[in-house]
């Protein structure tokens, strides 16, 4: 492939007697069996991809630019509107960046619940003078469309959210020269993650802001998450592909902990939410820092799945009696979300954050990246 933002070689290189990013294996307290490509991020700092319309291409372009990875996020899109976001990314930079999937879900909501729901809701909507959406708008979010453009058109890094992608899958993105990299929030997810042939594994630490990346979605272990540091050891000692850790963190020191934990780089999203090319609402921004939000909580009151997020009153009011059904929920809301964001109410949004999100710093991307390698 050719054009800024490509692999040139066909493949992405493999670090070899090194640590990951060039460090010797005797500097840190444990060795790696294999590490992220510093090609790949000079700095161990990944940008999570966080959809809904925040990482745009302006944000993983700045920074990349810096030395970090950063991610687009193709959920919600279409696969033209991801391939779009690409090339709008490759005219700006022409360092490496990353693409994030969601895999299909398995249709295990229960309608009646939905309905039941959707019913509860309807308060909502005449207050905001919109209509509740189609909870039946799709599964699939399009996955296959989208992994046929990233395998006609590679990109370096492509990672995957809510489960484990097959093998043929991992391999072709492979065979095009793209990293791959899957969520996990467990080391059995982990090892799965490793059994199905990915070339990285995301740790997500249960104080991770947005939705948690659990590979099934069983409403009886809601809120039984994993602390990041935990789970980043467990996992280093179940797997021997690199570990990415994700989950709250928001300064250097934190990075600096999980990589003596065992991780070769840390994926921070809330920190780059506040970023100046954050497409991130500025009510959302507004309210990482507002003392009016005093805590985040995981909730299913927007989306039918696990995802954490700052208390507001939607969360307060509806989160009780949300039914374990994604992405039904997810169409079901979509509306009333952004009803909300148009009449200016951050009550009324999904305000996704991390557990750290009071130390946001509203700072350019690339800046808050050489602040955080410093």
């Amino acid at each position: 492939m050719s054009g800024p933002g490509a692999v040139t070689s066909g493949k992405v290189p493999r670090a070899r007697g090194k640590g990951a990013f060039g460090v010797g294996r005797g500097t840190w307290q444990y060795a790696l069996m294999s590490s992220v490509p510093t090609d790949l991020l000079p700095h161990p700092i990944v940008q999570a991809p966080m959809a809904g319309g925040v990482s745009v291409p302006q944000l993983a372009a700045a920074v990349s630019e810096a030395g970090g990875l950063g991610f687009l996020a193709a959920g919600y899109k279409t696969a033209d509107g991801m391939y779009q976001e690409i090339k709008q990314l490759r005219g700006l930079t022409s360092r490496p960046f990353g693409v994030n999937l969601f895999l299909p879900q398995p249709e295990t909501a229960d309608p009646a619940a939905v309905g039941v729901y959707a019913h509860q809701l309807a308060g909502e909507a005449g207050w905001y003078e919109t209509e509740l959406g189609d909870p039946d708008s799709g599964r699939d979010d399009g996955y296959d469309a989208k992994l046929a453009v990233l395998l006609d058109n590679p990109v370096p890094a492509v990672s995957f959210h809510f489960g484990v992608p097959a093998r043929e899958a991992l391999d072709s993105l492979r065979r095009v020269g793209t990293y791959t990299l899957v969520t996990a929030t467990t080391a059995e997810e982990a090892r799965a993650v490793e059994r199905a042939g990915a070339d990285a594994v995301i740790a997500q630490g249960v104080e991770a802001g947005g939705h948690q990346g659990t590979h099934r979605d069983v409403p009886e272990t809601d809120g039984s998450g994993v602390g990041l540091l935990s789970l980043v050891a467990q996992v280093r000692e179940s797997v021997g592909i690199p570990v990415v850790a994700a989950g709250g963190i928001m300064r250097g020191g934190q990075i600096a902990a999980v990589l003596a934990a065992g991780a070769s780089a840390a994926q921070l999203g809330t920190a780059f939410l506040a970023t100046h090319e954050s497409g991130a609402h500025a009510l959302h921004k507004h309210a990482l820092t507002n003392p009016l939000y005093v805590r985040t909580e995981l909730t299913r009151a927007f989306s039918g799945r696990p995802a954490r997020g700052l208390v507001n009153r939607f969360l307060r009011e509806h989160g009780p009696y949300a039914p374990a059904a994604y992405p039904d929920v997810h169409h079901l809301t979509a509306p009333l979300r952004k009803a909300a964001a148009k009449a200016g109410d951050a009550q009324g949004m999904a305000l996704w954050a991390g557990q750290g999100h009071r130390m946001a710093r509203e700072l350019p991307a690339g800046q808050l990246v050489e602040v955080l390698a410093a």
